[in-house]
């Protein structure tokens, strides 16, 4: 039997760009968010610390499931072994992309403006 999937998954928040690892992803019973569980951190066996998964373990701590937009997620994937779970700035500067919806308007939307 194969060993249990790891998902990676990128998505921003608050204008940073985080990384984390998980061993569930689904679309989740909240609509428009998708459902990430048994998030994954690395092991305590080095001497050395990463600043930026510690900050990822202080804040996801007690967590057993959460819900992210589905606008802020950037990629999942499934991958074959566990990276560093870590927070990084966007790059690109002070431009941010503004929120779209994830649902069409009721009617189609086919119809133009208010007018009509």
């Amino acid at each position: 039997m194969a060993a249990q999937p790891i998902y990676k998954i990128i998505f921003m928040n608050q204008g940073k760009v985080f990384e984390i690892y998980a061993r569930h992803v689904s679309h989740g019973s909240l609509f428009g968010f998708v459902e990430v569980e048994k998030l994954v951190f690395g092991a305590r066996s080095t001497v050395v610390i990463d600043p930026s998964e510690e900050r990822i373990q202080s804040e996801f701590s007690g967590v057993t499931r959460t819900y992210l937009p589905m606008h802020s997620i950037i990629r999942i994937d499934e991958v074959e072994k566990q990276g560093v779970s870590k927070v990084s700035d966007v790059e690109g500067g002070n431009v941010t992309q503004f929120p779209m919806p994830v649902y069409a308007p009721p009617g189609g939307g086919d119809k133009g403006g208010a007018g009509q």
